[in-house]
């Protein structure tokens, strides 16, 4: 037992007394090549019920980059934890990046019993308040699509599941883009990614706000000292300096030009 509970911490996989006569027995192995595997493929549209039992689309998604988390509301020991450390790392990548730069789905993966109402008093029960967070419940068949696509792996036991854990970020286009494990990580982990896939969308758009959204993206710095991220100042100094420069090279070689045409 306790040789799998350090086997199961050091790949980020939550370990809940696994001493069933279930027969499957957990492959930590190949649950994490099978969560890495899905990297770089689509995401499908599918349907579930949020907590009023409101039919949502995962495709309502698209155009924002996406973290998508999975539950089991009968956990009460791992999945709170884990839950209530993405909430504190959600609230510092709104306040790096902006509060509606991406979004976040809970997914509850023991169906029937993780219901919209079972799911609701998880969210009330770890103080989950955030306007773009939903939490959701698919239906048996959803579910089955759903953890194939995100390469999500469980085990059912007489005392709950073991079941890796992760977080998937999905691109804007429904692309997922990166994975992350364990119930705790540097935040950087889950920024970045975020950052990165923000910074390419405001290069795709030609517009004065997209340019601006890129600088200050590539101003927002990680500070190991707070364990927050900043702006940078002196990278915006070094970025309008250099912009100087290269229009005062610009101008002179243009007014040269102009002089020589005049000449001749």
């Amino acid at each position: 037992m306790l040789a799998l509970a350090l086997l199961s911490a050091s790949l980020g996989l939550a370990a809940h007394t696994p001493t069933s006569t279930d027969n499957a027995t957990p492959d930590y192995k190949l649950a994490l090549e099978t969560s890495q595997a899905v990297i770089g493929k689509p995401l499908g549209d599918y349907v579930l019920r949020d907590r009023l039992n409101r039919e949502v689309r995962l495709a309502g998604y698209r155009g924002k980059p996406l973290v998508v988390s999975f539950i089991y509301t009968g956990c009460f020991e791992v999945c709170p934890i884990t839950t209530r450390f993405l909430a504190k790392s959600v609230q510092a990548a709104r306040a790096a990046l902006g509060p509606e730069s991406f979004n976040v789905i809970t997914i509850g993966f023991n169906q029937p019993f993780d219901s919209p109402a079972a799911m609701a008093a998880f969210a009330r029960q770890n103080g989950i308040s955030d306007p773009r967070w939903e939490f959701l419940s698919p239906d048996a068949r959803t579910l089955t699509a759903l953890t194939r696509d995100l390469g999500f792996t469980y085990y059912a036991t007489p005392k709950g599941f073991d079941h890796i854990t992760q977080l998937s970020v999905i691109d804007a286009q429904g692309v997922i883009y990166r994975q992350i494990y364990g119930d705790s990580y540097a935040l950087p982990m889950l920024v970045d990614p975020l950052k990165d896939l923000l910074s390419g969308q405001a290069s795709r758009a030609v517009s004065i706000d997209a340019i601006w959204t890129k600088v200050k993206l590539f101003c927002t710095v990680y500070d190991p000292n707070s364990g927050g991220y900043r702006i940078n100042y002196s990278l915006f100094v070094e970025i309008f300096t250099g912009l100087t420069v290269l229009g005062s090279i610009a101008w002179f070689l243009l007014r040269e030009r102009r002089r020589r045409s005049h000449v001749l």
